[in-house]
């Protein structure tokens, strides 16, 4: 796995994760049991007559494989932490079965004030299905790692 410092990081720069993540009914139905158990989320024949139509992933569950990709794949950031997530947008419901890819674009990069080995780093991340339908975005402020001196 190749990590990508904060000096590696170029405002403007776009890039797709080298790994993509299939939902399963079974996973949209458990995390939904435990975290929002709404009908169009837990019960198949329920969902059928909601606003969606059918089942749908909860937003929850689908924050959480935003994280899943921004920890998998050829090439990682050199996070320290999440320092917060700006402008959570649910374009289009996940459903079962969609294969879900991820892209990564830096907004904008600063040198931490207190801290001299690290820096923050704004990125917008986008989550699209299978027929490149925009699902989900979020702004991601991450401390992010510089390079041993």
């Amino acid at each position: 796995m190749d990590l990508m410092y904060f000096e590696d990081v170029e405002v403007g720069n776009k890039r797709t994760k080298s790994v993509t993540y299939q939902v399963k009914k079974e996973e949209i139905i458990e995390f939904a049991r435990h975290w929002d158990p709404r009908s169009f989320h837990v019960d198949e024949k329920a969902a059928v007559s909601s606003v969606f139509g059918g089942l749908v992933a909860c937003s929850a569950h689908i924050f959480s494989i935003l994280s899943w990709f921004a920890t998998h794949g050829q090439r990682r950031t050199a996070s320290i932490a999440a320092l917060g997530f700006d402008k959570l947008r649910m374009h289009h419901p996940v459903r079962p079965s969609d294969t879900l890819s991820c892209s990564f674009e830096c907004l904008e990069k600063r040198e931490s004030h207190s801290k001299q080995d690290r820096g923050i780093v704004r990125t917008l991340a986008i989550i699209s299905n299978q027929q490149n339908i925009e699902v989900f975005s979020a702004i991601v402020t991450t401390m992010v790692a510089k390079r041993s001196q």
